[in-house]
């Protein structure tokens, strides 16, 4: 019996060939979940090469606490850098979209961070601190409740008139009426809740 080890081997995939790799949707997805994890994507998007983690660090805590970089209090930097250090950078470095050197502080974004670029909101309010409100959003399904009470309103005012014996119409054609109209307000909201 020969002592020699079996000559086939398996190759060990390198950070090159993981970089070659697509990402999966998880992947995507587990990046995107965090939103410290997006703005260090957004961040190094606009930055060629290799960045200083604490260049990272201290732009990701003045978004986060709407201020700019000068006026960062040390507790918000060290809140930012603790997460990044240990956790998000490793994250990120691991599934292939940076190169992250810990010891050296250094952060490079991969040709793989790409895949991600379409999911992220380049925000142009990142620059500078904003003071103003979001712009109120028009809630359809309000309009429709509207439409729908004024339907039961209308109605109710049918029956209660055929009942009295002021709206001359036989049940059966009352049942119709009530019942087209119904139709046509459920038709139309559901055409209109496709649209959006």
């Amino acid at each position: 019996m020969s002592t020699q080890a079996n000559t086939a081997t398996t190759e060990i995939p390198t950070s090159q060939d993981e970089e070659k790799a697509d990402l999966t949707k998880d992947d995507i997805f587990h990046i995107l979940q965090v939103e410290r994890r997006r703005a260090v994507l957004t961040y190094l998007k606009g930055h060629e090469g290799a960045v200083d983690m604490r260049d990272i660090v201290e732009t990701v805590a003045a978004w986060e606490n709407d201020t700019t970089v000068a006026a960062l209090k040390s507790d918000e930097r060290q809140r930012v850098y603790i997460a990044l250090y240990q956790s998000h950078l490793p994250k990120l470095d691991d599934l292939g979209v940076i190169e992250y050197n810990q010891s050296r502080g250094i952060v490079e974004r991969t040709d793989l961070a790409s895949e991600v670029d379409p999911y992220l909101e380049v925000a142009d309010h990142h620059d500078e601190p904003t003071t103003s409100a979001p712009a109120p959003v028009q809630n359809t399904d309000d309009e429709w409740s509207t439409y729908y009470l004024g339907a039961v309103g209308v109605a109710t005012a049918l029956l209660t008139g055929a009942w009295l014996e002021l709206v001359p119409l036989a049940d059966f054609t009352l049942g119709v009426v009530i019942v087209a109209a119904f139709m046509a307000l459920t038709l139309g909201h559901y055409r209109d809740s496709r649209v959006e």
